[in-house]
């Protein structure tokens, strides 16, 4: 008998939510008590819907209580004692496919992002975590190709979402042209189709052009995306030609996708005046639930309420991701969803 691979949907039901804890001492250490309290408000938001797996250099037990004061039951918290380089679980964690309905973790190799920062601590974090028990009942598979989860949506049903200026970086994978990278996506994620947009950034953005950022899948139908009506932003063509790009997609079935845009905040600038990556795109679906993204800023309230238009049956919450946005990533890239499967099989 064939073997058949779906890679779910992030709305597929979650057994937990993967965080990777901060460091005092990391890249976040100049402001990071403001991201720590980020953390936890983000580790609160997610244990209303999902347990959590967290991983933390050291200080479990202490972030353990930390946490329970907070409000999270400790029959949802599971945290473990593993180095990082850093906190974006989304792209060193594992991607869960099913193998004819059996789960398998496929641990890609992560080299921060094309080689741009130091990785080998967050590389090995999915083996750490599996071999301490964490993903009870999941095999854990090495593959031997760069590929991280903020650079890929799936609609559960056979199609890709992805983009051209991420995935055929040549500092990724070197030896695999388009084709190539198209046709081991196919067969590692069991895909039918992968679709392509030359379009779409975000100024500050590291990721070379993350899907995540840009356009999610909030249904097999709907895509919500990243958009920009200033004309005199920097975003502008940028976005537009995405939109434009996204106008021209199809459905499987040949019908086009309801598109639902999302504002832009107003510029969040570094210490050196430089742009910060914020936007609304970088939401997570975790069971019946959407976090979303918040800035302090006047779009936020109109982003949640788009949102709320593309998941009716889902309860939104606003997460204050200002400090966060430092480091140029947001909500989503900090966390990994693993699909949840019946055990019973």
């Amino acid at each position: 008998m064939p073997t058949s691979t779906v890679l779910p949907a992030e709305w597929h039901p979650q057994i937990a939510v993967m965080l990777t804890w901060p460091r005092a001492d990391g890249d976040f250490a100049g402001i990071f008590d403001a991201v720590e309290t980020n953390f936890v408000e983000l580790a609160c938001a997610i244990a209303r819907f999902a347990p959590l797996i967290i991983s933390r250099e050291s200080g479990t037990v202490d972030l353990q209580q930390r946490l329970i004061e907070a409000g999270i039951p400790p029959d949802r918290l599971w945290i473990y004692a593993a180095a990082s380089d850093d906190v974006w679980a989304r792209d060193h964690g594992p991607i869960t496919v099913f193998r004819n309905g059996t789960p398998v973790m496929l641990d890609f190799r992560f080299n921060g992002w094309g080689g741009k920062f130091s990785a080998d601590r967050d590389n090995l974090i999915s083996k750490k975590l599996h071999a301490a028990g964490a993903f009870e009942g999941y095999t854990l598979e090495s593959v031997d190709f760069v590929l991280e989860g903020g650079g890929i949506e799936s609609d559960g049903i056979g199609t890709l979402l992805t983009t051209e200026r991420c995935l055929l970086t040549p500092t990724r994978n070197p030896d695999y042209d388009k084709s190539g990278i198209e046709s081991r996506l196919k067969l590692m994620l069991g895909v039918d189709r992968v679709l392509w947009l030359k379009h779409g950034d975000l100024l500050g953005d590291d990721t070379d052009g993350h899907i995540d950022t840009l356009a999610r899948f909030c249904s097999v139908d709907t895509i919500a995306y990243q958009a920009c009506e200033d004309t005199s932003d920097p975003h502008y063509a940028l976005l537009t030609g995405m939109a434009q790009e996204l106008a021209g997609l199809s459905r499987a079935d040949g019908q086009p996708y309801r598109l639902i845009p999302l504002p832009l905040p107003a510029p969040i600038l570094d210490a050196d005046g430089r742009r910060l990556p914020a936007g609304y795109a970088n939401f997570l679906i975790v069971n019946g639930g959407v976090l979303v993204p918040t800035y302090d800023d006047p779009m936020d309230d109109l982003a949640i309420a788009h949102l709320r238009e593309a998941f009716p049956d889902r309860t939104i919450v606003g997460v204050n991701c200002r400090a966060l946005i430092h480091q140029y990533g947001s909500l989503h890239c900090t966390t990994m969803q693993i699909p949840a499967f019946d055990r019973r099989r």
